[in-house]
């Protein structure tokens, strides 16, 4: 039976282990559950290392991961820590599940994270003309904002129909 402190297994972050990286995830999870509701919650998770210690990873919720392992410097700082969470999470969401994420509800392009005066955003290139700058359309955790939710038991209005004579000749 393996130690909670044994460096050589895998296993999940417990909550509280890394709160800027929990808190951090817990915004991208919201981003997630807006834009592709069908999509289990992301995690931590600590692997071995090469070097030395575990790397924490941001996997699907069966385990697996796409890129980098997260920067150890940026769990001490809530920007640094939302950036690279959000930058992982989408590493891992778009390599494992094929799929553009997050994507402009405008435009149509995939988003990348962007840091700006201490805040973390979703950051899209814009449209293929001048009009349609590059823009910042929501913070990291705020993208359920732009997305109007299904309402599946909402019933279909129905317009009234016009009378088939109005009576005049």
């Amino acid at each position: 039976m393996s130690d909670f402190t044994d460096s050589s297994v895998p296993r999940w972050v417990q909550p509280g282990e890394y709160p800027l990286w929990g808190e951090a995830l817990a915004l991208v999870n919201r981003d997630l559950a807006a834009t592709l509701p069908d999509q289990e919650p992301l995690r931590l998770r600590r692997l071995p290392s090469w070097d030395e210690g575990e790397d924490v990873y941001v996997t699907l919720p069966n385990g697996e991961w796409q890129g980098n392992c997260l920067d150890p410097s940026t769990s001490d700082d809530p920007v640094s820590a939302v950036a690279a969470v959000a930058d992982a999470a989408q590493e891992t969401v778009v390599e494992l599940l094929w799929q553009a994420w997050p994507v402009c509800g405008e435009h149509g392009v995939g988003m990348h994270p962007y840091t700006e005066d201490e805040q973390v955003g979703w950051w899209c290139s814009g449209g293929r003309t001048p009009r349609e700058p590059a823009h910042v359309p929501a913070a990291v955790g705020a993208l359920d904002s732009l997305v109007r939710p299904r309402r599946p038991h909402r019933k279909e209005r129905r317009r009234a129909t016009p009378p088939a004579g109005n009576g005049s000749s």
